[in-house]
């Protein structure tokens, strides 16, 4: 018998529906919810939003592992699904092809919470992922200054949209676009240089009203 297969997120990568059901239960028995926030997620994913730069990777793990949930990044399901990495996506096919099967692969993980989802630094620009994530979750802008943002990410040469002639403009400008809908997230908390504990910590300390409005331990 031939399994049946189907293609995720546009990007060629195929599982079969046995596969698709292992790998999904794997991740859910890798962390069992434990935290009483996280049994009052229910099925949705606590999405982590904001610019590259911004800790979501860093904090997310932290703050799923605080949770007992598992941990989702956006970006390595993408270049899972692709077989390519994100800058490679960008070089081969440019920035509409990699959203479109990034706005995909989102709506995908979605069905997988309880969760804590990192999301790249435009996914959120989109008015579909914006709707799904709403729908689906809740959302936690990692607000971080130009400054913060421009120490961390000249480590780095990964960053596709940066690679022009003065990324530090470029970082700007990202910066005055997506702020204003950033600011659409249901919770923001301030990146900025201490321990990503003390970031988790505030996370928790602004969830509570929206998951468990008597309180809950942190």
């Amino acid at each position: 018998m031939v399994a049946t297969v189907y293609a995720i997120a546009g990007f060629g990568y195929k599982y079969s529906m046995s596969e698709l059901a292992t790998h999904n239960g794997a991740n859910k028995a890798a962390a069992q919810p434990q935290h009483p926030l996280a049994a009052a997620l229910g099925p949705r994913s606590l999405v982590l939003v904001g610019m590259m730069g911004a800790g979501k990777s860093s904090v997310g793990r932290r703050l799923a592992a605080r949770l007992g949930v598992p941990f989702v990044d956006a970006d390595a399901e993408i270049e899972k699904a692709a077989g390519m990495t994100i800058t490679e996506i960008f070089a081969a096919h440019g920035e509409a092809y990699f959203r479109a099967g990034e706005t995909r692969v989102i709506a995908r993980l979605l069905e997988g919470g309880p969760q804590v989802l990192a999301t790249g630094g435009g996914a959120f620009m989109n008015a579909d992922t914006r709707g799904a994530i709403r729908a689906k979750g809740i959302s936690i802008w990692l607000r971080a200054t130009l400054e913060v943002l421009s120490r961390r990410i000249k480590r780095r040469g990964d960053r596709p949209l940066l690679k022009g002639s003065d990324p530090l403009d470029t970082l700007r400008r990202l910066l005055e676009e997506r702020d204003p809908v950033y600011a659409e997230a249901d919770l923001t908390v301030e990146s900025r240089d201490v321990p990503h504990e003390t970031i988790v910590d505030e996370i928790l300390v602004g969830l509570r009203p929206r998951l468990a409005p008597e309180g809950a331990a942190s």
